[in-house]
């Protein structure tokens, strides 16, 4: 996820650039850039910064030095970057020139195809300065530009080039007033006054300046002047942009008219899970995992799996442990790396460690990371953040394309995990031969399904949420669930214990007769992972040995599954998935129960008590 902003026709261009990338930082913060153009110049000025923590206030100071108030620019482009291909360098910030630096380029999304462009663009000459996918796009239009295109012309012939999602803005010496976008899937908007014209990525950007804003549409262009703008479809006929209704402040804006980050989160995990699968598999059963740079050869000489993680994702290790043993026919375990760091182990030849953390600074699992290298073992980090400590050290790595995450617990980014944990299971089960073509296309689909599945899920936050409400009072939970359901009953129980701050535990279902039976009794709630599968019979006799003992049980159950329902109390809905990819579904309804249950107490939940975003202490 990145930021986006374009003004013409604002008497200070790079003020009120600044002013918009301030709103848009929360969209990323690895790096950033203004790229505008200045009456009678034969070059577009490009002024970027990518220091750790601050990229926004070096570009501040950088304009403040060069005193360009006093210069006239007629447009403008600015550009906040969550760094998806390349490292957060001022290399790889935007704006992006192409090679004459007559036109600038930022882009929001992934292009699937710039490998092959990249390759073919060089071969005819250009010349790339920076590791991101977004370059081509400039090149491309160079060299439409070249051909007689106008810019409006070139940037349609993108739409038939580019394979991926995009929201592209450019600007162009020769067309000082004029700024040109582009999108699919990725946002934009654009907003007219009184003499000046915009477009972000983001309403908020936009809404203190007018509330005259419209949606470009799925392979539209614009063509944005001063005076207003105009609409083009792919076929170059002009059509009418979609309005916007907002009655939203700034702040409601920027969480997207949600209450808080948390539930923003929640609703941005469809684009989440289909942003990490994206490119990486096809329906042939096919992966194309290429940020990993392991080869085949190495990657089919694996003889066990080890991942190491702490919190969420040490539940999503826990998920993919059994999508790796189920297809890759690999034996894998799974170590809390706070443990692992401190046991005498010696890991055996030709061990995968798999080193999962969100923000890649995990102080636990990057020494974890650290300690398995040591011994030799070929390492993979799994993280969100581009050019994170753990992707420095290890032999490999993947990364979630889930976006900036504001809220503490984590919820777009374990989801996210989890699906990028079955693309490496799939991956490793090419690279050993251990599926059968139809096994691999049954495997590759069951993952492609999972954005629609996440969307269709998130449909029911009403039902959750009415479920939540009934027990909003109560203080001992007990989560249950039997082999993918147990890592959901883990996190499950985490989301509660999180945000609400009442007792939350979760067992493997059949080790509760072993002990934590004793605790069962009228008043304790019991949330079990009841999803069907070939465990569903023991599950549901669990579950009567719960009733037995005087508790209220929910069940976590497929929709339209009458049997379940009549077993139990309450019912979170969810649609019937595979079983490899049930967690990924299962989780849903329990991240809103938790969250639910915390707002009706009167929580933040954004920012719960104790507990920080990133852990970098022991």
């Amino acid at each position: 996820m990145c930021g986006i902003i374009g003004i013409t026709g604002s008497k200070d261009v790079t003020s009120q650039l600044i002013e918009g990338l301030s709103l848009l930082e929360y969209r990323g913060y690895d790096s950033a850039g203004i790229a505008v153009i200045e009456k009678g110049s034969d070059s577009v000025f490009r002024l970027r910064a990518a220091e750790q923590g601050g990229s926004l206030h070096h570009l501040s100071g950088g304009l403040e030095e060069m005193d360009l108030s006093t210069l006239a620019y007629s447009a403008g482009i600015g550009h906040t970057r969550w760094a998806t291909h390349g490292a957060p360098t001022e290399a790889n910030a935007h704006p992006h020139l192409d090679c004459k630096s007559s036109l600038a380029i930022v882009h929001n999304g992934i292009i699937e195809n710039h490998h092959q462009l990249a390759a073919e663009l060089k071969q005819r000459g250009h010349i790339f300065t920076s590791e991101t996918d977004t370059e081509v796009i400039a090149h491309l239009l160079e060299e439409g530009v070249a051909a007689g295109q106008q810019i409006k012309e070139a940037m349609i012939s993108l739409l038939t080039v580019l394979r991926g999602a995009f929201a592209v803005a450019c600007i162009h010496k020769d067309y000082p007033d004029t700024i040109y976008a582009a999108r699919r899937t990725s946002p934009l908007i654009i907003g007219s006054a009184d003499g000046i014209s915009l477009l972000a990525s983001d309403i908020a950007v936009l809404i203190e300046s007018t509330r005259n804003l419209f949606e470009l549409g799925d392979d539209q262009v614009a063509e944005i002047r001063p005076s207003g703008f105009r609409v083009y479809d792919q076929l170059g006929v002009e059509m009418s942009p979609k309005p916007i209704k907002v009655g939203w402040s700034t702040e409601a804006a920027r969480k997207g008219g949600f209450a808080d980050y948390m539930s923003k989160e929640i609703n941005e995990q469809p684009n989440a899970v289909a942003e990490t699968i994206l490119g990486r598999l096809d329906e042939s059963g096919a992966t194309h995992l290429e940020e990993l740079e392991l080869d085949a050869h190495k990657l089919a000489k694996v003889e066990k799996i080890l991942l190491v993680a702490c919190g969420s994702s040490y539940h999503a290790a826990l998920a993919g442990r059994h999508a790796i043993e189920a297809w890759a026919k690999i034996p894998a375990e799974v170590d809390i790396a706070s443990e692992m760091r401190y046991r005498p182990m010696r890991i055996p030849e030709n061990t995968l460690v798999v080193a999962i953390s969100q923000s890649g600074e995990t102080t636990d699992t990057y020494h974890a990371l650290l300690q398995a290298r040591s011994q030799g073992a070929l390492t993979i980090a799994v993280t969100n953040v581009v050019g994170s400590l753990m992707c420095r050290e290890a032999d490999g790595v993947l990364y979630t394309r889930a976006g900036p995450e504001i809220g503490v617990a984590s919820t777009k980014c374990h989801t996210a995990q989890l699906s990028l944990l079955q693309c490496l299971a799939l991956h490793l089960a090419n690279a050993k031969s251990s599926l059968s073509p139809s096994e691999a296309v049954a495997a590759a689909k069951e993952i492609l399904n999972l954005p629609a599945l996440v969307e269709k899920t998130l449909l029911r936050q009403d039902q959750y949420h009415k479920v939540a409400e009934r027990y909003a009072d109560f203080r001992d939970f007990y989560y249950l669930g039997r082999r993918l359901g147990f890592p959901v009953a883990m996190e499950g129980a985490l989301k509660l214990k999180e945000l609400a701050y009442v007792r939350a535990e979760a067992y493997p279902a059949g080790e509760m007769k072993h002990g934590p039976i004793s605790l069962i009794e009228p008043g304790s709630i019991v949330v079990v992972i009841a999803k069907r599968s070939s465990l569903w019979e023991k599950i549901m006799a669990n579950v009567e040995e719960m009733r037995a003992r005087g508790a209220t049980i929910i069940a976590v159950a497929d929709e339209d599954d009458e049997e379940t329902a009549s077993l139990v109390d309450d019912v979170l809905e969810t649609p019937a998935v595979g079983e490899i990819s049930s967690p990924v579904i299962g989780v849903l309804p329990l991240q809103i129960f938790a969250y639910a249950i915390a707002k009706s107490r009167g929580h933040d939940v954004d920012r719960p008590r104790n507990l920080a975003k990133v852990v970098t202490v022991e």
